[in-house]
């Protein structure tokens, strides 16, 4: 027998079968133009034919009719034997012409709307009506038989599709089909860790036996963390609001380092919820430093950039209200890598349009802190995952230990620096004052450390602007995690702190309380920790 070459391979027949019905006249009107035979599906053929193209229909192929409503109609032999057949093996070339199996050197499918379906919030029953069977079963065995067949699975590939054929005069190439191979395999494993994932959550397993993760590519990257790593980011089609949703006006393209420090500033403003005012955070290397409510988003980012102005050059701008044309004309002044916020007007863009290598990224919203949902990190052999860290605290959670109880003022400045230690790496000491920190004591192995060093960045803080006195005295003092000793708690005091918010905890609790009264201080236990490694 003849085989035909493994290299390019000629398109006699194409199967197509779309629930996203976007560009498919166009490709079925060129595939025709080529001579190209057309089969189809339930909607997708009645789409062809009204438009007046030729088309046969699956079922004239199987000898069945589509039954269970569509659930059965390509799981047959004729079907999958002209997608799997071997072209160049002599069995499988005679068991096609003994049971009149026609090649198919083309399929083009995309799936039902699960993770659509997912998102509009339907019910089970609906949800597991939307999950594909036959649509994943075609496009596996498609992509396996990439010596022969080109699987399409996205509408963004079919001029590709068209432009090789036109290449190589209606034929398409090994590595092309490789190509299609491996982003229809990719695909069908997003789509089956987006059924398992929604079905882990409608069961409430938290721990389910396996578990997957996928996203789609938005963008390759010029290196990760540093020039010698290639990167690349995913988005996971989720519909939180940031830098994954965002819109961006102006600036280049958005760097490994600048998107994982984008996105932690914007979750860290979120915690504030704009109807109680401006707030703005300010990030570098994906620690805040400097975050503030004010009257105004002008004076809440002034106020979060005094905290730390050394740091905040170059850093990353997040604001819980749309940027106006003021805090615009404030930001400008020093150089941001990124700003993010839920809008822009257009006088605060036209503003920021001088400074070509600021980036604006708007997301019309916040995403909500509250939100439950899953983070993860790899380590060697495996994943990590966890829930993310969105328990909300109020004062009805609080316990006062002290002697002292915290006054009104105190204590909406202790929740201000409980919601920014949060997001602090730990051992993380965060220093507030007039809702505004003063102080940001990161990652340092030792919980005193953290002390002195945001109790230190204050004193800058103080010099730098010329003020009487360090901003620490009269401030509030947040710890992500319980002091094990009283000398942490001592340092605070030292440094001018009246009232301390921790998670409490710890074996030595009482000694620590002791200081803190013995101090004067005002302490409440949260009973929740935030470590953030």
């Amino acid at each position: 027998m003849h085989h035909p070459s493994t290299d390019r391979v000629y398109l006699g027949r194409a199967l197509i079968s779309v629930s996203d019905k976007t560009g498919v006249l166009d490709l079925s009107r060129a595939l025709i133009a080529k001579g190209i035979e057309l089969i189809s599906t339930g909607g997708t053929a009645a789409l062809l034919r009204d438009a007046g193209l030729p088309v046969q229909d699956v079922s004239e192929i199987t000898g069945f009719p589509e039954m269970m409503d569509g659930r059965v109609k390509t799981l047959h032999p004729n079907i999958h034997g002209g997608l799997l057949a071997l072209r160049d093996d002599d069995e499988h070339l005679l068991a096609m012409a003994a049971h009149s199996i026609q090649p198919i050197d083309l399929l083009v499918v995309n799936l039902y709307p699960f993770e659509a379906t997912v998102a509009k919030g339907a019910d089970y029953e609906t949800c597991i009506e939307n999950i594909d069977i036959g649509g994943p079963a075609m496009i596996r065995a498609a992509a396996k038989n990439h010596k022969f067949v080109s699987v399409i699975t996205d509408p963004a590939d079919y001029a590709e599709l068209l432009a090789q054929l036109d290449a190589n005069d209606g034929a398409t190439t090994l590595a092309f089909r490789q190509r299609l191979a491996l982003t229809a395999y990719a695909r069908t494993a997003a789509y089956d860790t987006a059924v398992s994932t929604w079905l882990a959550g409608a069961l409430a397993e938290p721990s389910p036996k396996y578990r997957s993760f996928a996203g789609r590519l938005a963008q390759p990257l010029r290196y990760g963390e540093n020039p010698h790593q290639k990167a690349a980011f995913y988005t996971d089609g989720s519909s939180r609001p940031g830098v994954a949703t965002a819109k961006q006006w102006q600036g280049k393209e958005l760097s490994y380092n600048n998107i994982n420090d984008t996105d932690a500033a914007f979750e860290l403003v979120a915690e504030f919820d704009p109807k109680d005012g401006p707030a703005v955070a300010i990030i570098k290397h994906a620690n805040p430093c400097g975050v503030s409510r004010g009257a105004s988003l002008k004076e809440a980012y002034i106020r979060a950039y005094n905290c730390d102005q050394t740091s905040a050059f170059g850093g990353i701008v997040a604001l819980n209200q749309p940027l106006d044309a003021e805090t615009a004309t404030e930001i400008v002044k020093i150089f941001t890598e990124v700003v993010i916020a839920p809008g822009a007007s257009d006088e605060a863009r036209a503003i920021f349009a001088a400074k070509k290598n600021l980036r604006l990224l708007t997301t019309e919203g916040l995403p909500d802190a509250a939100a439950p949902g899953l983070a993860f990190k790899q380590v060697a052999g495996g994943l990590l995952v966890q829930d993310r860290d969105s328990q909300p605290l109020s004062v009805s959670d609080l316990k006062v230990v002290t002697t002292r109880a915290p006054s009104d003022a105190q204590m909406a400045d202790l929740l201000f620096a409980w919601k920014v230690a949060k997001h602090v790496k730990s051992n993380a000491i965060v220093y507030v004052k007039d809702g505004a920190t003063v102080g940001v004591g990161a990652g340092q192995m030792s919980r005193v450390d953290s002390t002195r060093i945001a109790a230190r960045k204050a004193d800058d803080m103080a010099e730098v602007l010329s003020l009487p006195q360090s901003p620490t005295i009269g401030s509030v003092v947040a710890s992500d995690a319980f002091f094990p000793f009283a000398d942490g708690l001592l340092t605070a005091a030292a440094a001018g702190a009246t009232a301390i918010i921790q998670p409490g905890g710890s074996m030595n609790d009482q000694a620590v309380i002791d200081a803190a009264n013995e101090a004067g201080l005002a302490m409440v236990f949260t009973g929740q920790r935030h470590f953030r490694h």
